[in-house]
């Protein structure tokens, strides 16, 4: 059956592959990995990865070895980064579809190194350093013996080292510098022994628009290709624009007297006559709860706000006295319409969070439709 269900995002790929090329002008000669982990920051895995890849992306990172074999299982043979720890039992996978694995401690590598010498074949590895994020990856001081080590077994090829910024998106970039220089020191050291390793990688978004020294030999760039800027305090020396759009459509209209109640707890009471349209869209789809009362949506090229509640499956709008409102009418969530746009960044302040978790938040059950003049 053809899906008729009227919430969907849509998603622009000509403005991918235009911020990716922007990107690539800014960084080059570097190389650009584009980063599609997390179902490509809500946007589509398979679709954005292909797009991408085709456009010249000559790496793409994701987050889980899961991600890396639904690509390769789509016959997407671009080199793919697994920028996520693994366990032991995820070995196999690493191997059997050719994907690059991280690692940053010595059982990891080991058993990485022995299963693929039991199958006669060498893993790819990247060693990630922690230079002050403090997640994953082999202390910064510790980090050339580690390399050292890496390089002694037989079943791994070291293809690259790398580090993450914490705090790439701050105005202050104090921090940053310090886990640039820290990072430096590793590899300079490593170059003075004699280590070769090919890619050299440090930048995402936030270090690509502000910290060229970090490009080294890659960058990793994922919400930059998705058309948003990490933060308002980073500057916007790389032009994108936003591809995707998140957008529904008025199933209801009711009129309704002063003093009516809507939704669950009651939390919305109307203060005079008004209109009353109903959306099918809920947190079930990835529209916050925490927009109840809050959050702002686009109809006929005007703004209306949410109120009562935020259900599961549908929300509330107050057009007021609008009669050009009709069941029918397209409503833009996320977006532009016309001459208004509601921006991520406008949903962040309400939400008090960041533009990766807004797009993250659009659940699977919501069509993606791609977009592209270029076919």
């Amino acid at each position: 059956m053809k899906n008729q269900r009227p919430t969907c995002v849509e998603i622009d790929l000509d403005a991918i592959v235009g911020n990716l090329a922007a990107v690539q002008r800014r960084v080059s000669p570097a190389r650009v990995m584009a980063v599609v982990k997390a179902n490509a920051y809500g946007h589509g895995l398979q679709s954005i990865a292909e797009a991408t890849a085709q456009a010249g992306a000559e790496y793409l990172g994701v987050a889980l070895a899961q991600e890396g074999v639904e690509l390769r299982e789509k016959r997407i043979q671009t080199p793919i980064l697994v920028l996520g720890g693994f366990f032991e039992d995820e070995v196999e996978a690493f191997l059997q579809y050719d994907l690059e694995a991280t690692v940053y401690d010595w059982p990891r590598a080991v058993a990485l190194s022995q299963r693929a010498v039991a199958l006669g074949k060498r893993a790819k590895v990247h060693v990630k350093v922690d230079t002050g994020m403090g997640r994953v990856g082999v202390n910064w001081r510790e980090a050339v013996g580690f390399v050292r080590e890496v390089q002694s077994l037989r079943g791994l090829e070291l293809l690259g080292i790398y580090t993450h910024f914490a705090s790439s998106d701050a105005g202050d970039k104090s921090f940053a510098q310090r886990q640039l220089r820290r990072f430096r020191e590793v590899v300079t050291e490593l170059d003075r022994q004699g280590v070769t390793i090919p890619l050299k990688h440090a930048a995402n978004s936030g270090a690509v628009l502000d910290l060229p020294e970090s490009y080294f030999d890659m960058v990793r760039v994922g919400l930059l290709i998705y058309g948003y800027y990490p933060s308002r305090e980073t500057t916007e020396s790389v032009a994108v624009s936003p591809a995707l759009r998140l957008k529904s459509r008025v199933i209801a209209v009711k009129d309704v007297p002063p003093g009516t109640v809507v939704s669950y707890n009651s939390t919305y009471r109307t203060g005079s006559k008004t209109r009353i349209a109903t959306v099918p869209i809920g947190y079930g789809d990835g529209y916050n709860r925490l927009l109840s009362n809050r959050g702002e949506v686009l109809i006929r090229g005007r703004r209306h706000k949410v109120v009562g509640a935020v259900c599961m499956d549908q929300i509330m709008v107050d057009v007021g006295g609008d009669a050009e409102v009709v069941p029918g009418d397209e409503v833009v969530l996320l977006g532009r319409q016309g001459g208004e746009e509601i921006t991520i960044y406008e949903i962040c302040d309400k939400l008090n969070t960041i533009p990766y978790e807004v797009t993250c938040w659009i659940s699977e059950r919501v069509p993606r439709l791609y977009e592209s003049k270029s076919g």
